[in-house]
């Protein structure tokens, strides 16, 4: 019995000193369910699908939360709705958060979904575009985004290319088009993982060039964004939705059709062939490079590094406090050695 109570305590002081370290373990009790509302920031493509995954796997629900997916009709309304109060939490993109913050908005990403920039240049076959010095008399066509521009002005002063040789044109989100018409000889707004590999599969032979090899920083494309007061005041519903979106992700990892199949369920205009070969192109960043790092990690050194560049091009007034943009201390497995939503 000594022994027993002995060892018992010896469990306790290990936990708490755990604790006292910052790390923290995650709850195991069966939890009331919750309706939680998610917007995406765009209609439902590869790039979700460990969210549909761990929704047809029951990992929302053993986390106890009843998950609502919802698809923006605009994709520049999901900060706005979640600013709102109109949905608990919003997949958007770095950039769009620091910029929403700049306005004001009391916004925070808990996680990122997407570990790198899928923004890229991408060109066809025929175009004469196979680098980045290749733009040189080109026209690029753009989707008319102002950090896009910046992008773009970046890649050329990285890879030595008059800025006045390039000719930039808005083609809104008729990237693929306007490459196949030949109005532009390559586009800057398309992603590697989705129109570079939809045209990949139709034979277009595309030249892709990431944004994070041509001179502009990197960043988390994909993100999930929270109201810094839903945060605070919900810390553990969030917590419990990363948890059970970690889940989803290594399901999909370990079996790409887990996703895609309940993916083309809710959305049936979709190609699976795309699909499938989206997300295992995707597979590599939805995870951080470092291993040792939960799914979701964001590193507030990278975010300080974007949010300076993003400053030095004028795409904000101030700078900004990027780091204070994002918290790590709701994924799986992280406690009070992350920084605070603020």
């Amino acid at each position: 019995m000594r022994r027993r109570l002995l060892a018992a305590a010896l469990a306790v002081a290990a936990a708490a000193t755990l604790a006292a370290c910052g790390e923290r373990t995650e709850p195991t009790a069966a939890p009331r369910q919750r309706p939680v509302s998610l917007m995406l920031d765009f209609f439902p493509n590869a790039d979700h699908a460990g969210i549909y995954a761990a929704m047809a796997n029951g990992s929302f629900a053993k986390a106890g939360i009843d998950l609502h997916v919802q698809t923006p009709s605009d994709p520049a309304s999901p900060l706005k709705l979640l600013e709102a109060g109109r949905v608990d939490l919003a997949i958007s993109y770095e950039p769009e958060l620091l910029l929403a913050r700049e306005r004001g908005a009391k916004l925070v990403s808990v996680g990122a979904i997407v570990q790198k920039p899928l923004t890229s240049i991408i060109a066809i076959k025929g175009s004469k575009v196979h680098s980045a010095a290749s733009l040189a008399h080109k026209t690029v066509g753009t989707a008319g985004i102002p950090y896009q521009s910046a992008y773009l002005h970046t890649i050329e002063d990285h890879a030595g290319v008059p800025p006045s040789s390039v000719k930039e044109v808005n083609v809104g989100f008729n990237l693929v088009p306007a490459m196949l018409s030949k109005r532009v000889d390559a586009t800057l707004g398309g992603f590697w993982n989705y129109e570079g590999v939809q045209l990949r599969l139709a034979h277009k032979s595309p030249t892709i060039i990431r944004m994070e090899n041509a001179g502009v920083p990197t960043y988390d494309e994909l993100i999930v964004v929270a109201r810094v007061a839903t945060a605070h005041d919900h810390g553990e519903m969030i917590r419990r939705f990363m948890q059970a979106l970690s889940e989803g992700y290594r399901a999909l990892k370990a079996n790409p059709q887990a996703g895609v199949q309940p993916l083309l369920k809710a959305n049936k205009d979709l190609d699976p062939k795309l699909q499938l070969a989206s997300v295992r192109a995707t597979l590599p960043v939805f995870f951080p490079a470092d291993s040792s790092k939960p799914f979701g990690w964001m590193g507030p050194a990278q975010w300080d590094a974007y949010g300076r560049w993003l400053f030095r091009n004028g795409i904000l007034k101030q700078p900004p406090d990027a780091a204070g943009a994002m918290t790590d201390e709701f994924l799986p497995g992280q406690g009070s050695q992350s920084q605070p939503a603020q």
